[in-house]
């Protein structure tokens, strides 16, 4: 199993290392410290597993999967972050990627989140699953983030830091005009009005990286 290290802590990529370095069948061929790295190292490498940080300079984790899965469609994706699940994981496993743990508990699930998304299963905790399973049996109203695509999320959290339409445009390497669009659709699918209640609807729900 080849695996890539992704996360701009160089501690955080360091203990990732050391937990898998125990395992005979798993080789760490490159780490990243942002997504600029990465890309650099699957034009070199074919990987079978990216560990992914959602928090990264620049555009965040999340903001690359679609990417990734691009370049290299069967390379799956670990997101690997300090944020709960209850904030992303949806929307991480929606933009494609196979699983979701979070830091606090790696050393204890990192192998076998690995082995089970290598066999081309989903890895989520146990939490999650009966979180998700309640809601479906409660028909749980949920959260308005989760109504969004995975571009409308990416557009959405900009937005929520302030970014102008342009600059925008120029992270997600789009025209202007798809991210009015974009956002249009957001404010109508939130059922809001102005980037102001996007902004605040995203640092209350702790969406803002």
């Amino acid at each position: 199993m080849k695996i890539i290290i992704v996360d701009d802590h160089e501690l955080i990529r360091e203990g990732l290392r050391k937990v898998t370095a125990r395992e005979s069948d798993i080789e760490v061929i490159g780490e990243a410290s942002n997504s600029d790295e990465l890309f650099e190292l699957l034009d070199k490498h074919e990987v079978d597993i990216v560990i992914l940080d959602i928090s990264m300079p620049g555009r965040s984790g999340i903001d690359i999967i679609t990417d990734i899965k691009i370049k290299a469609p069967d390379t799956k994706i670990l997101m690997h972050t300090m944020h709960p699940e209850d904030r992303f994981a949806v929307q991480a496993l929606k933009a494609g990627a196979s699983g979701y743990i979070t830091k606090n508990n790696a050393s204890k699930l990192l192998i076998a989140a690995l082995r089970k998304i290598c066999e081309g299963r989903k890895y989520i905790s146990s939490n999650l699953a009966e979180q998700l399973a309640t809601e479906l049996e409660m028909n749980y109203e949920k959260p308005l983030h989760e109504s969004l695509s995975t571009r409308e999320f990416e557009v959405m959290r900009l937005l929520a830091q302030g970014k102008a339409v342009r600059d925008i445009a120029e992270i997600l390497s789009i025209s202007a005009n798809t991210v009015s669009s974009y956002r249009a659709r957001i404010l109508e699918k939130m059922r809001m009005k102005t980037n102001a209640e996007i902004i605040r609807y995203a640092v209350e729900n702790k969406l803002i990286i």
